[in-house]
């Protein structure tokens, strides 16, 4: 800021650069919502590898379709996923706690964390090896995730509560301290002094079983299914795996979640139905306006055929058939990591990892019926293997000749839109006249230049490449006296080359000169 001059002599003034880096968002977190043997319910939690979501949500599970799709998801290079599990609720089948039997360690009460069959393998222990012997408030609590539910049974993971204490005022007031420190168990009720020491296993857990479309779908009002994304900051791609592994997931679901996709700027990966198993269900269905395909035509949307075929660890790794979001989600984010959001996500490099076969072995001409409608294909070639071998949107129908016909095209202009909306908050409240869009033009124009180094567009120079525009003719004085600021950005994007083609010419009898 200006400083004042009082005094005879040398004054130093740091001028502000008006440089303002706009940084790149992530381009490959992936949502999965679905069933999982336990962990937070109706929580987006974050997860970077697969053992940390065995760790939280319980592994593989033969009646989860969603803990297949996030196993495939990491084994295919992916990095980052958002977890959120979905329970059957409200009736006499529904998931629920497992419980300390009431009164089993004289009045303290404690429920598993969350629901689920996993609760009953929990062994609750108290003891009175205090700091204080004499102090009747204070006690040991020793939780244990064991791998069986005799005596026989092995530990597998130990959380230690020592010198926790009855009293509500207490600094280890145990349901305080439970409920910010524990994974397994929650404290429900409380005696007034410490309780018996004893060492139990909570009983009464259950899976429940699976929850509806309408539980994964969820309430928007109540941040539960799908919608539990709400309190995620950003996610890319949305994976939405059958609730059972060989089922399906509603048509309806994927219409509710493609239009929250719209909403957050990201990607749904479509399973194609049990129903669709042949080049031929697909083109039918394609060309039928109320069929599974029609209500999802869309540039924010993707489906691959077919489904695909995995060695299943819990059935001694026989090949089973799995839904293909997972593995696809995986290879998208392999190939952002190793060539940028740019790169169609197809290809030889776009390699099926864990994928031992296809549920159909397509030909090059069924190949060429699903293409132009939209869908691709996964394939499988001598010595390549099985890779994505199509790279196009719902949208990208021939017959409806959309800009955003290519996977690559749409999905470097939501990267560069929420790129940009997160980078230019600064500007709201700024005064709207030249120096602010100079400094608009600067910072934007540096974002997009950057890209272009990167070679994420098409053309030779920056001025081929992309433009941003803010000035006079984007911002009108009537735009400014309603407190309105226009910026145009532009960019050549670089669409991949679907077809080569290659012209041969045999010539004969002619001679050297």
């Amino acid at each position: 800021m200006p400083v004042t001059l009082s005094y005879p002599g040398v004054y130093i003034e740091e001028v502000p650069s008006g440089v303002r880096t706009i940084a790149g968002v992530a381009t490959s977190i992936t949502a999965f919502v679905g069933r999982a043997l336990r962990g937070p319910v109706n929580q987006a939690v974050r997860v970077q590898s697969f053992a940390e979501f065995e760790r939280i949500f319980g592994g593989l599970s033969a009646t989860s379709g969603m803990s297949y799709a996030v196993q495939h998801f990491f084994l295919n290079g992916g990095g980052d996923a958002l977890i959120v599990r979905v329970l059957h609720t409200g009736d006499g089948a529904a998931a629920n706690n497992a419980v300390a039997a009431t009164g089993a360690t004289g009045g303290l009460d404690l429920a598993a964390a969350n629901a689920g069959d996993w609760g009953n393998r929990i062994r609750a222990t108290v003891d009175h090896n205090t700091r204080d012997a004499a102090d009747t408030t204070l006690f040991n609590l020793i939780v244990q995730e064991m791998d069986g539910t005799g005596p026989s049974a092995n530990v597998l993971a130990t959380e230690a509560f020592r010198n926790v204490s009855v009293t509500p005022t207490a600094p280890r007031f145990v349901q305080t301290v439970l409920a910010a420190e524990s994974t397994f168990v929650r404290a429900t009720a409380v005696p007034n002094t410490r309780p018996a020491a004893a060492s139990i296993f909570l009983t009464g857990g259950q899976d429940g079983i699976a929850p509806s479309a309408a539980e994964v779908q969820g309430v928007r009002a109540n941040k539960t299914g799908l919608f539990a994304l709400e309190d995620a900051d950003l996610f890319n791609l949305l994976c939405i795996p059958p609730v059972e592994p060989s089922g399906n997931t509603a048509a309806a679901v994927y219409t509710a979640a493609l239009a929250y996709c719209k909403e957050r700027r990201a990607m749904l990966i479509v399973d194609p139905p049990t129903s669709l198993a042949t080049p031929a269900a697909i083109v039918t269905d394609a060309n039928n306006p109320a069929g599974f395909i029609a209500p999802l035509r869309d540039e924010n949307a993707i489906l691959y055929f077919p489904r695909v075929r995995v060695p299943d660890a819990l059935q001694e790794n026989r090949l089973a058939t799995f839904a293909p979001c997972g593995v696809l989600a995986g290879v998208i984010a392999r190939t952002d990591a190793q060539r940028g959001i740019w790169k169609a996500p197809a290809g030889q490099d776009a390699t099926l990892v864990g994928v031992r076969e296809l549920a159909y072995k397509m030909t090059d001409g069924e190949n060429g019926q699903i293409n132009p409608l939209g869908v691709n294909a996964l394939r499988g070639f001598p010595v390549t293997g099985n890779v994505a071998w199509g790279a196009r949107t719902l949208e990208g129908a021939d017959r409806l000749a959309s800009e955003w016909k290519y996977i690559p095209v749409r999905r470097l202009a939501l990267f560069i839109e929420e790129s940009l909306f997160r980078g230019t908050q600064w500007v709201v409240f700024e005064p709207n006249d030249e120096p602010l869009w100079a400094q608009i033009r600067l910072n934007v124009g540096a974002f997009m230049q950057d890209l272009f180094r990167q070679g994420a567009f098409q053309g030779s120079s920056p001025r081929e490449a992309f433009f941003v525009r803010c000035d006079r003719t984007t911002t009108t004085q009537s735009d400014i006296d309603r407190g309105v600021v226009n910026i145009h950005v532009g960019f050549a994007p670089l669409k991949p080359a679907e077809f080569v083609v290659i012209r041969i010419q045999q010539i004969a009898g002619q001679t050297g000169a």
